[in-house]
């Protein structure tokens, strides 16, 4: 595909250092990064990763639709998990 478009974006130049220094190291360019940023977002028809106001859980926008019973069943129940199965094993 031919690159004929040009994008211009003011950002705080840290900023943009810092995401040009991470995506060197990732083997890439932040330009290729913003493309693919661009053709992700194409795909999904949206945001290629959720956006959420809700910072004090990880449930996010999707909270109001959690069962509060399960999800007080569930909390901690990885951490339950790992006990029990290395508990067998000693």
């Amino acid at each position: 595909m031919a690159k004929e478009a040009t994008l211009q974006v003011r950002m705080d130049a840290d900023l943009k250092e810092k995401a040009e220094a991470l995506y060197r190291e990732l083997g890439t360019s932040f330009a290729e990064a913003v493309r693919i940023f661009a053709k992700q977002s194409v795909l999904e028809n949206g945001m290629p990763f959720v956006i959420s106001a809700n910072h004090r859980n990880t449930y996010g926008r999707l909270s109001k639709y959690a069962d509060p019973v399960k999800r007080e069943q569930e909390e901690g129940a990885y951490e339950r998990a790992m006990v029990e199965k290395y508990e067998k094993v000693d």
